[in-house]
């Protein structure tokens, strides 16, 4: 999943993105609301995370310009900003959650988790094709109930893969929601990861469910599905 954080503090916004990226996400970061207002309509993220008390551009006006033609990401408001006015204000103009500072880390990803899951309509926090599970808590998944070593960039690809499952998907798509904006879709960055992982679950199921659709991209299917 592809995460845009907008914090204007560089130690908290380095420590967010930090985390994030330690969990298994690809995030691009920034620390005013014109580059927030600009990335939001540029490039394609799953969720934003944002601050209301930027440079340049209020968090609010970059929110209200977003939902103007944009209601399928999901934005976090994250502030220093505690009076109920401004949680009611951001929510009722798009906000799908609202956190205030100071706040635990572990909050914020279950924060994340739980809006990520409702994109995609996922309610739980497991996922499952056939014999292939991963736990989006935990970050660890599993082929045939034992655990398999995933590199961070490897367990994006299979989260996406399984929220996707059955559906072709493009190697511009998973650049789009995997990789963060210093991937060249050019570059045969995703085929090489793509291998490493199929090449891992092969190994532990026997089989290989991931495919490739020549001209088309890749699909994760259900076995006995094509």
């Amino acid at each position: 999943m592809r995460i845009l954080v907008v914090e204007d503090e560089k130690d908290l916004l380095e420590s967010i993105a930090e985390g994030l990226r330690i969990d298994g996400y690809a995030v691009d970061t920034c620390d005013n609301g014109e580059d927030a207002y600009e990335l939001a309509f540029t490039e394609n993220y799953d969720l934003i995370v944002l601050d209301l008390n930027l440079p340049k551009m209020d968090g609010i006006d970059v929110l209200k310009e977003i939902r103007k033609t944009n209601q399928d990401v999901k934005v976090l408001i994250l502030t220093a900003r505690t009076h109920i006015r401004d949680k009611v204000k951001g929510l009722d103009l798009g906000a799908n959650d609202y956190l205030t500072k100071p706040f635990h880390f572990e909050e914020l990803e279950a924060r994340i988790r739980s809006l990520l899951r409702r994109k995609f309509a996922q309610v739980d926090t497991v996922l499952n094709c056939d014999k292939l599970r991963m736990d989006l808590v935990s970050r660890i998944a599993y082929a045939d109930e034992k655990e398999i070593s995933l590199t961070r960039k490897e367990l994006g690809l299979l989260e996406y893969f399984l929220l996707n499952t059955n559906r072709v998907i493009s190697q511009e798509e998973l650049i789009e929601h995997v990789w963060d904006g210093s991937a060249d879709s050019f570059s045969n960055v995703v085929r090489v990861h793509i291998a490493s992982l199929r090449k891992k679950i092969k190994a532990a199921l026997n089989y290989d469910p991931i495919q490739t659709r020549i001209g088309e991209g890749y699909i994760l299917s259900e076995r006995g599905k094509k």
